[in-house]
């Protein structure tokens, strides 16, 4: 709980609800509502004034599919407003069938840290982390498709106790401290009351208002009679209410008058109901008037309305064509039952970027189209022939996204994202049949390899990663191509590179070199080569990395594939920028570019931007031509829509603020990347903006921001193995704790911080050197060169661990206290302060001054010092107290 604690302030800094965000309003992300929410005025209040209440941490709305929770829902968020201080955060979780999925959407849709292995418990733990102490509302819709998730949310309101939640779902979670509201029908006359009133009277009813409203909008010449009022009130009556039934029934107006749809209103259509027979009545009615629908459809309807139910958040024409139609010459065509369809409210259309229409089916609907399209015996035939169109597609994608055309490829992927996590999810299954499981793992791994490079760009890293291990690891022992295997591990090593996660890099690269290497497919062992090299990178053998990346470069060469030359240059271009080689650096990243530039790769061209930016501002280059690189990369990265590429662009912002003498602006630059990195789990590229935000508190005064920043960052950094990182932050606590006169303890950092560069071959670039050579002085000056000296040799002997428990020893100890703390060497509390004060720089005047005694009676001290710690000196002694964590 105490790690709980420690850590907080740096979500409430570095979450999306900033502070600054908190004064301005309270957050959310609350979709806009475009009708008037009828008849529900009662339950948002009753709802609202639950959640206010301080004993009721989650609420559930219950109720049948089509009954209006998730409206009613959206209401209560929007009326309670700033009740919830720190937010509000809507979550749609109708597109997951997976409950383990549910921390991580939670996670991404409040753009949290993502922990480095990217599982459940991890998730959990980051929503813990940023939801302890805040005063939020989480609203979750569609928990009934996940509703094995329903122990996280016990986990998460017990570790948070301001925290409160409303659910959505069609049936009540059963755990503790659940407060369930059943969301009733619209409100309705009694029927023995219709003939009594008046058509106005009538049409104030919540359901009789409804059903006008969406018939008006129709059909806007629809007689308002008497008896046509009255037959509405005794459908809406038949319908018990129910918000979805009636909108349904209300579009047939267009083709039948209100009497003759309250007469095939008088006989619906019973349809099967399975498991369901001890449902609600309401719900039942429900699928009644659905099935009601469906059987009003012409058969080439019928067929197309259930097929369609195979596509999650819809579909593009060209697929539901090639997926749903019968035949190429089917009469009458998709596209005119689609649009039959769509006018009989069963589908809905919307239009793309490009202008082009999409086809989407509200989740209730499909739910019973789902439901025809099994008793039908088309679904297996359906499914397989929505995973060939999609992995044509997503091949189709995969080579596009190496040209000019990225932006549009990259959108197009994004809006087919559910449609391709359904896929995947469907073809991993555990109840595969086992004459189709060849057939599903051969359509799992082909697909999920060739979605490596939507997964990186738009960082669903976490994500792609468990899509191909679970891929992987259901494939063992199954005939399955060598190339789809192939492919599917390279992907995996991908992201798994993309992370920093080396040793899954060369676990999966090393298969797949294997591989490809019996397939005798060269662009493959190049590609294993090349991502097999950022394995010594990460583990800072240069050497190794440049061997490996240039037998990749000539294989790449060779084969002329010039994408990856660019690649494989820029890598040579990062490891000579480490090792302060800037002019062969810059060298290589031009060649880079040009080679981007010819292809229209507008991904290379932005990456390789940057890294030209970026050498420009380590090695104080041009800053005019610095500044027009950068402002091109970040343009194109937004173009793409690549999030790490965007907080890399800003992260720079940050420096440049920062060298310019502008924390407020590089705070700003910086706590902006930070949320997207924690948004897509960048983790190396996180811990580098964390510890340059520690510079930025620096600058600004606040010690303890910038120590907590400093912990984080060394945290993922020893975990990444980010050796060069480490020695910046220890470089950077010791300009800390030179500011706090605390010299000794920053020489000792120093010292420990320079001894790693050396080991790594990474010096401090020339940006950095002026501001800590002028504090290395200061402290130099201040302590006296045979102390200074003394304890900069003792920092050089020891592990950056080692070195910051000494200081953290220090921290703990007071030198007050009466009992000898362990490896004292006996020394009074008396000796004890005074060693501190000689640690700190001050002469025998000073100590005797600072303590009201004579200095005759400070060097009888400093003697019983040397004699007790075995020292010549005070540089011994103090070295003797920093190795043994005295001070």
């Amino acid at each position: 709980m105490a790690d709980l604690e420690e850590q907080q302030a740096d979500n409430d800094l570095l979450s999306p609800l900033s502070q600054e965000g908190k004064r301005a309003a309270f957050w959310h992300n609350l979709p806009a509502q475009l009708t008037s929410l009828i008849g529900r005025e009662h339950a948002v209040a009753a709802v609202c004034t639950l959640l206010q209440r301080a004993d009721v941490r989650l609420v559930t709305l219950t109720g049948p599919g089509g009954i209006g929770k998730t409206r009613l829902g959206l209401q209560v968020a929007a009326e309670l407003g700033e009740s919830f201080g720190d937010g509000i955060c809507f979550v749609s979780l109708a597109p997951l069938s997976n409950p383990t999925l549910v921390p991580l959407t939670i996670a991404r849709t409040l753009g949290l840290k993502l922990g480095l292995d990217g599982q459940h418990a991890a998730m959990m733990q980051s929503l813990k982390l940023f939801l302890q102490e805040k005063q939020f509302l989480l609203v979750l819709d569609n928990f009934e498709q996940v509703a094995k998730a329903a122990p996280d949310l016990t986990e998460l309101l017990a570790a948070c106790p301001h925290l409160k939640i409303l659910v959505t779902s069609r049936a009540a979670l059963h755990i503790q401290g659940e407060h369930e509201i059943v969301v009733p029908p619209l409100g309705l006359p009694e029927r023995k009351h219709i003939d009594l009133l008046e058509s106005t009277a009538l049409s104030q009813y919540p359901a009789i208002a409804l059903f006008l409203q969406r018939a008006l909008a129709i059909k806007p010449n629809l007689a308002l009679t008497q008896a046509n009022v009255q037959t509405i009130a005794d459908i809406c009556l038949s319908l018990d209410g129910l918000p979805l039934a009636i909108e349904l029934a209300a579009a047939r107006v267009k083709l039948l008058p209100p009497q003759a749809l309250r007469r095939r209103l008088a006989h619906p259509l019973q349809i099967l109901t399975g498991n369901t027979q001890d449902a609600p009545a309401r719900h039942q009615t429900l699928r009644d008037t659905i099935g009601w629908s469906y059987q009003l459809l012409e058969e080439t309807e019928r067929q197309l309305f259930r097929r369609l139910a195979v596509f999650v958040g819809g579909a593009a024409l060209e697929a539901i064509e090639s997926i749903c139609g019968a035949s190429p010459n089917q009469v009458p065509p998709v596209l005119d039952i689609l649009a039959s369809l769509i006018d009989k409210s069963l589908l809905q259309q919307v239009e793309t970027e490009e202008g082009e229409p999409r086809i989407t089916m509200l989740e209730t609907i499909r739910e019973y189209a789902l439901e025809c399209l099994s008793a039908s015996g088309e679904e297996e035939m359906v499914r397989q022939r929505h995973a060939a169109y999609y992995l044509e597609l997503a091949e189709q994608c995969e080579q596009e996204l190496r040209g000019p055309d990225q932006a549009t490829w990259l959108r197009r992927l994004e809006r087919e994202h559910a449609n391709l996590r359904a896929i995947l999810d469907w073809a991993l299954r555990p109840d595969v049949p086992e004459h189709a499981i060849q057939a599903h793992m051969e359509i799992a791994l082909s697909l999920a390899g060739t979605l490596r490079r939507f997964w990186q760009m738009h960082g669903y890293l976490h994500e792609g990663q468990m899509y191909l291990e679970h891929a992987l690891a259901a494939s063992e022992g199954i005939a399955v191509s060598t190339q789809a295997k192939a492919k599917a591990l390279i992907a995996a090593g991908t992201l798994a590179a993309t992370q920093n996660d080396f040793e899954h890099v060369e676990k999966y690269c090393r298969q797949s070199l294997t591989l490809f290497r019996k397939l005798e497919d060269q662009p493959g062992i190049a590609l294993s080569l090349f991502l097999l090299s950022v394995v010594p990178l990460m583990k800072d053998d240069s050497a190794a990395a440049r061997s490996m990346t240039e037998e990749a470069l000539v294989l790449f060469r060779k084969m002329g594939d010039k994408e990856r030359m660019a690649w494989s240059l820029s890598t040579l271009g990062l490891l000579d920028a480490r090792e302060g080689k800037y002019a062969s650096a810059y060298a290589s990243y031009e060649e880079s570019l040009l080679i981007h530039r010819e292809a229209g790769d507008k991904r290379g061209i932005a990456r390789t931007l940057l890294n030209l930016a970026s050498l420009l501002y380590v090695s104080q280059g041009d800053q005019a031509t610095l500044h027009a690189l950068l402002e091109e990369s970040l343009a194109h990265f937004e173009e793409l829509g690549e999030k790490v590429g965007i907080a890399n662009c800003y992260t720079l912002l940050g420096q440049l603020a920062l060298s310019q003498n502008d924390p407020a602006a590089a705070r700003l630059w910086l706590e902006k990347s930070i949320k997207l990195y924690r948004e897509t789990g960048h983790q190396k590229d996180l811990a580098e903006s964390l510890a340059l935000l520690a510079r930025v508190f620096l600058a600004l005064g606040d010690h303890i921001q910038t120590r907590a920043l400093y912990e984080e960052s060394l945290a993922l950094a020893r975990t990444l193995n980010h050796s060069w990182l480490i020695a910046s932050c220890l470089e950077g606590w010791a300009a800390m704790l030179a500011e706090q006169e605390r010299f000794a303890w920053a020489v000792q950092l120093w010292g420990a911080a320079e001894a790693l560069r050396e080991s790594i071959r990474v010096p401090m670039h020339p940006v950095e050197r002026a501001d800590y050579e002028r504090r290395v002085a200061a402290t130099r000056a201040r302590l006296g060169e045979e102390i200074f000296s003394a304890v900069w040799a003792e920092g050089r002997t020891m592990m950056p661990e080692q070195a910051l428990s000494v200081d953290r020893q220090a921290r703990a100890s007071l030198p007050t206290r009466a009992v000898h703390p362990p490896g004292s060497a006996g020394l009074t509390a008396r000796e004890l302060e005074v060693l501190h004060l000689v640690a700190s720089g001050m002469t025998n005047t000073q100590i005797a001054q600072k303590l009201v005694l004579s200095e005759k009676t400070v060097a009888t001290h400093l003697t019983h010092i040397f004699h007790k710690t075995m020292s010549e000196n005070r540089a011994g002694a103090v070295a003797f107290a920093i190795r043994h964590g005295l001070v």
